[in-house]
């Protein structure tokens, strides 16, 4: 085993992946660990295999650089793919968007060997925009993995849905293998579906499973955000796609005498959030984005009960037809 494997799930990121993939050459103290980079390809269509390869011919001998492809496509199977090919006791995630510090590998691997209940931890997510973001844009910016929770050491909090997102996420990949399912219910935003919060779902059952999630500030990661991300046709599908992850999320932790409870708790307090973001916006939410984007988020919460019963059901359903033309074949 190797101390540490970074690990980047790409789709069609053979113009993004370069400037990853420099600024982990650059990384400085890690004579002392041994380490390996893997790039996993989530089924492209771009020339990402050819740019791999002109990097693996310059690439430091010491640090191996790999490529495996993942044809399912999907987030959540190309971090698992990663899981599964990783040589690391832990491994950190890097989105082809994200451009780690010099010393991130080395802070990386330090945490996590101090700190051995951790199942997970994440640092500083900078943001890097290619245009300025709009008014209070600060706001909503966690929505788009932008996170700063000061300069001290800390745990989330699984239980109210305060958790790190996957860009820059470092895994115990014991805690990973042990406790995480190998085809998570939410998988990514993949094709017409906006459904998010698939890096929420694993670290909900590293929680599960007793591991501690923490915050490490000596972690800095810059995300890089283009112009179109901070326009109304992505930033209002993405608010509603997290907010219909959340009563889904919200069950994987529930006793089941809890889940009736945290239905109409779902339910009833995102439309009291609702009706304070009218009320607050004088019920012109539409004229201004990020309260559009609010609302969006609020209204997918309060959808998000019945979108899970809609899951369970279409479901069962599958399973069941499923066991009829296996009997019917019979």
């Amino acid at each position: 085993m190797l101390d540490f494997t970074v690990a980047i799930p790409t789709y069609n990121g053979a113009t993004r992946l370069p400037i990853v993939l420099e600024k982990l050459r650059s990384q400085i103290n890690t004579e002392n660990i041994s380490w390996e980079v893997i790039v996993v390809d989530n089924n492209s269509s771009d020339n990402l295999t050819q740019v791999v390869n002109s990097f693996q011919h310059e690439w430091p001998d010491h640090i191996p650089l790999r490529y495996c492809f993942e044809a399912e496509q999907g987030l959540a199977f190309a971090r698992q793919k990663a899981i599964e090919e990783a040589n690391g006791n832990f491994i950190g995630f890097l989105d082809d968007d994200n451009l780690p510090e010099p010393d991130w590998v080395i802070e990386a691997v330090k945490f996590g060997q101090e700190h051995q209940t951790a199942g997970a931890y994440s640092g500083k997510i900078m943001g890097y925009f290619e245009a300025d973001p709009p008014e209070k844009f600060d706001t909503i910016q966690a929505f788009l993995a932008i996170r700063k929770h000061g300069s001290e050491t800390c745990l989330f909090e699984p239980e109210k849905l305060r958790l790190p997102p996957g860009a820059g996420l470092v895994v115990r990949k014991q805690a990973w293998s042990e406790n995480v399912p190998t085809r998570l219910a939410l998988v990514g935003r993949v094709g017409n579906s906006i459904v998010a919060g698939e890096d929420y779902e694993a670290l909900l059952y590293l929680h599960k499973g007793g591991w501690k999630i923490w915050y490490n500030p000596t972690m800095c990661i810059h995300h890089k955000i283009p112009k179109h991300r901070l326009e109304k046709e992505y930033l209002i599908p993405l608010a509603k796609g997290i907010g219909l992850a959340t009563f889904q999320l919200l069950m994987i932790n529930a006793k089941n005498w809890q889940k009736p409870l945290i239905f109409l708790k779902t339910i009833l307090g995102n439309i009291k959030r609702i009706l304070l973001l009218l009320i607050k916006n004088r019920f012109q939410v539409k004229k201004n984005l990020i309260a559009a984007f609010k609302f969006e988020f609020l209204w997918g919460s309060l959808l998000s009960p019945f979108y899970y019963l809609k899951k369970m059901v279409t479901g069962s359903k599958q399973v069941m037809m499923k066991k009829y033309k296996s009997f019917s074949q019979q």
